[in-house]
């Protein structure tokens, strides 16, 4: 078949694009033809790919996404395809990998009534309508059920069209059986003394991750228990306006912001806790990413996979509404507990060898694959764009 792949970028350190990599790959593997549309593209670029780089220019982005979108559809007009995946809400696709949070609802709590009279507002808002209205025709992929009622609520989606996916860790992420050597190794080259303690969150967005909230929570930690922590911060976004704050907390020393980068699983087995202390998160992959390594997460519930957490119990989960006394609390216990956290690194070890949690990618294929069948029986070979 003919699968075409669209998101508006990709970089190879975002949760989303991790996701459609393995899930594009996984296609070509079953000897699927496989084309991406997108704006920009970082890193390495598969040779099983037909990469379309498109050069919508605009002042504003929701402009450039708007002309970037005509692009694909006048390109799939003259080379159509059996089915159109998109990574971002847009309309015409057949399948959505739904990522993100519902749009509508985070504009209606978060913003004004001015804000949702702008054309941002009216791009967005139209997008995703067009994807989770009653009458379209787009099959939704569910990452997490947190956001299917939230949908129901604004569009009154039916049911049938939602398919929940199981999560999809990819499995370099658990802990070998030599992760001792690889973290006392790794602290080493990190320069951490053995007696200290590495407090790390991983993700893109630091501002909606809550890298404020954890700052806070680390200068509420006693002296004596904060001058041993060191605070290492992963992900593809700005650092600097946190790095002021950090200095302004006075953690300045004590806190390294560091870019998107590939050696994550050391990362992983060399902390001591992962704080996640997310204002809104679909899912929150790095959450499961720390489980199968054995490492204590400290997370809010509003995170879609926050549960897990729970089920094993893998560490800490704040109830909402969302408490920084609480939070501050929580991980001065965390860093504290030498017991609570060895306690928890068992369960989250031995929940990681039982849970479903790594075959996302090979069941979107099988309901992609699936669709893309039932397209064919219903209008021709090829399916042509709208």
């Amino acid at each position: 078949m003919k699968i075409a792949f669209v998101l508006f970028k990709y970089f190879p350190f975002g949760g989303l694009q991790r996701d459609f990599m393995r899930i594009a790959s996984l296609c070509a593997d079953a000897g699927h033809e496989v084309r991406v549309y997108t704006l920009s593209w970082q890193g390495e670029r598969p040779a099983v790919f037909d990469i379309k780089l498109l050069d919508a220019k605009a002042l504003t982005n929701h402009k450039r996404y708007q002309r970037f979108e005509n692009q694909v559809q006048k390109d799939l007009i003259k080379h159509p395809v059996n089915i159109l995946v998109g990574f971002n809400k847009m309309a015409h696709l057949d399948v959505y990998y739904a990522a993100d949070a519902c749009y509508a609802e985070k504009a209606h709590k978060l913003r004004g009534r001015l804000y949702r009279m702008g054309s941002r507002y009216s791009y967005f808002y139209h997008n995703e309508k067009a994807v989770f209205a009653k009458h379209s025709r787009t099959e939704i992929l569910m990452i997490s059920n947190a956001q299917k009622a939230v949908f129901k609520k604004y569009y009154h989606t039916p049911d049938e069209r939602f398919h929940l996916l199981p999560p999809g860790i990819s499995k370099d992420r658990k802990a070998p059986e030599n992760a001792a050597q690889i973290r006392a190794s790794f602290r080493k080259q990190l320069q951490i003394p053995e007696q200290d303690l590495l407090l790390l969150m991983i993700g893109s967005g630091f501002k909606t991750k809550g890298l404020d909230r954890a700052l806070i929570a680390m200068q509420a930690l006693e002296s004596s228990l904060r001058q041993t922590i060191h605070f290492i911060i992963i992900g593809q976004d700005n650092p600097k306006k946190f790095t002021r704050y950090a200095q302004q907390l006075g953690l300045g020393e004590q806190v390294q912001i560091l870019a998107g980068r590939d050696d994550i699983p050391a990362f992983l087995l060399a902390a001591d806790v992962l704080i996640h202390p997310a204002y809104n998160e679909n899912t929150g992959t790095v959450l499961l990413e720390a489980m199968v390594a054995g490492l204590p997460v400290l997370v809010t519930d509003i995170c879609g996979y926050a549960h897990y957490i729970n089920e094993a119990d893998a560490g800490i989960v704040l109830n909402s509404p969302f408490s920084q006394d609480q939070l501050n609390h929580s991980l001065s216990r965390m860093l504290s507990d030498s017991s609570d956290r060895e306690l928890w690194h068992n369960n989250a070890l031995e929940f990681s060898q039982s849970a479903d949690i790594y075959s996302m990618p090979e069941s979107a294929v099988q309901l992609i694959e699936q669709f893309a069948e039932q397209k064919k029986q219903t209008k021709g070979d090829i399916i042509h764009a709208v």
